[in-house]
């Protein structure tokens, strides 16, 4: 094996050059090589005596824990406006979306459950049937092994649904735990939202109210001044009373205002310290999210594997019997059960019409035809040959050829 040490260690991919179909015969040249992989994958694996450690898809399971060590969402969900929600609502929409994934899923895991439902009423409706009823022997034992096993499978399949359903019912209940508990975070930062935008909206007119009554106090004082060397008296002190007031005025609203954005920075704490736990919160929702619906899918999968091993081990019973099926031995049963006799019937010989001999074997002979003259000749009517018992009728008075 050439540069792979270099590869590994740089963490790049590398080809493995083998030379040779011998060259890792050796258990500790393969026991390194393995170790390099994992090492490569995995990171650092310790391997003493040239002994690996065993692996489990466990030992690389993300809990809700170790789930985005770096980023966090209380450290990239932030806006520069105070009044703006748009990280939040980025959270709350992803929440929203994973909601609905879980839904999805739910809704997955019942229709797959319902074809698995009627696959398995339908195979036992099949296995019902009247297959090979009139068969004997070991191929009829087969067959009815075959029937039962086919009867077990559905019978497996609408266990199957079962599962399917339970798991779909966990994953409800998941979602709702999740949605009650998400519900009451909601409100509280709703309710936070709408404080800390009324209080940032009263505390921005409170900002505006303070700065008319400062250019107020300004133009009253400018005033004030301006008129100072006049002999009217009464304009003075008018002036002096209008500037005292704008000045009371202007403190009045700066208490107000200093008070406002003092209430304001209070609320902002408490809407820091709440979205931060709301974005901790969220985050672990999400997690737990991720690996229960990673979960329920590594089961489901898990669950139609099991099916195909259950299915496959009646299958194997069925090939059991099939192996025990004999086909001569079914043939012999059949002609001790239901034979007739043993000597077949006599072949049907010739007989001759004429002649009345048979032929016993051989086929038969052609057929001659008759022969031309088979009466004698007609008697002459003008002979009256009373001696040999012939009469004429034809002289008889009363010869009639109609007869009544």
């Amino acid at each position: 094996m050439k540069n792979c040490s270099d590869a590994f260690t740089a963490k790049r991919p590398c080809m493995l050059l083998v030379e040779g179909p011998g060259c890792l015969t050796d258990v500790a040249t393969k026991n390194r090589l393995i170790t390099a992989l994992l090492t490569f994958f995995f990171g650092r694996v310790s391997c003493r005596n040239n002994i690996l450690p065993r692996i489990s898809v466990s030992d690389h399971n993300f809990s809700p824990q170790s789930v985005m060590k770096n980023l966090h969402f209380k450290d990239f969900f932030w806006y520069p406006d105070l009044t703006s929600t748009a990280g939040y609502d980025a959270i709350i929409q992803y929440l929203s979306e994973g909601k609905r994934t879980c839904k999805e899923v739910e809704d997955f895991m019942k229709a797959r459950a319902s074809i698995e439902e009627r696959y398995a009423k339908d195979l036992l409706g099949l296995s019902k049937k009247v297959c090979g009823h009139n068969e004997m022997n070991t191929l009829k034992r087969s067959l009815d092994m075959f029937k039962l096993q086919i009867e077990n499978v559905s019978l497996s399949h609408l266990q199957l649904a079962q599962s399917m359903r339970e798991e779909a019912r966990k994953l409800e209940e998941f979602k709702e735990k999740q949605r009650e508990a998400r519900k009451k975070i909601e409100q509280q930062m709703d309710a936070l939202h709408k404080h800390k935008s009324s209080q940032f909206k009263r505390t921005m007119d409170s900002k505006k109210a303070y700065e008319q009554k400062c250019r107020d106090k300004e133009e009253a004082d400018q005033n004030m001044n301006r008129n100072t060397n006049t002999n009217n008296t009464k304009l003075v002190e008018k002036l002096h009373l209008k500037a005292q007031q704008a000045k009371q005025n202007a403190e009045e609203a700066d208490k107000l205002y200093q008070q406002n954005v003092i209430n304001l920075g209070k609320i902002r704490d408490d809407w820091l310290k709440e979205h931060i736990n709301a974005c901790e919160i969220f985050e672990k929702h999400s997690a737990e999210r991720i690996n229960f619906l990673r979960n329920t899918v590594w089961t489901h999968l898990n669950q139609l594997s099991q099916q195909c091993v259950t299915s496959d081990e009646l299958y194997e019973e069925v090939r059991r019997s099939l192996e025990q099926c004999d086909v001569q031995e079914d043939v012999e049963h059949f002609v001790n059960l239901r034979r007739t006799g043993e000597k077949p019937p006599a072949p049907v010989v010739y007989e001759n019409f004429y002649t009345g001999q048979r032929s016993p074997t051989g086929p038969a002979p052609t057929r001659l035809p008759p022969p031309a003259v088979r009466r004698g000749p007609l008697p002459d009517p003008t002979q009256n040959n009373r001696d040999d018992g012939r009469q004429s009728f034809v002289e008889d008075e009363d010869y009639s050829v109609i007869q009544y």
